[in-house]
């Protein structure tokens, strides 16, 4: 047995992308971070996570999440790895959703 299981609480860095792939499918990609410190008085270490979404969950992110939403995720990693035009090897993990809950929004500034 394994498991694949991600769990993330963190702010949106930027407003999601909306794209349509193949037979139209939606799908919705943004940063996330994380914060956590170590003790009391270490500075603050920010993780930046590749969030992808897919469906309903991507049109619903398209709508109702911008930048600086804090998010409760739930998802698995995945990890593609692809050859850009100069013929050099990258790879990127992402985390693709199943699950998630808008916690709040931050106040836009007048």
């Amino acid at each position: 047995m394994s498991v694949n299981k991600v769990i993330l609480l963190g702010n949106v860095g930027r407003d999601p992308e909306l794209r349509y792939l193949e037979q139209k499918r939606p799908v919705a990609t943004f940063p996330l971070a994380t914060n956590e410190r170590a003790s009391a008085n270490s500075p603050e270490l920010t993780e930046w996570h590749n969030i992808v979404m897919w469906d309903a969950a991507a049109e619903a992110a398209e709508r109702y999440i911008r930048k600086g939403t804090k998010l409760y995720i739930e998802g698995r990693l995945r990890t593609r790895i692809w050859e850009d035009r100069n013929a050099i090897k990258r790879t990127v993990t992402e985390i693709y959703v199943d699950n998630f809950e808008i916690l709040g929004r931050q106040q836009q500034q007048p």
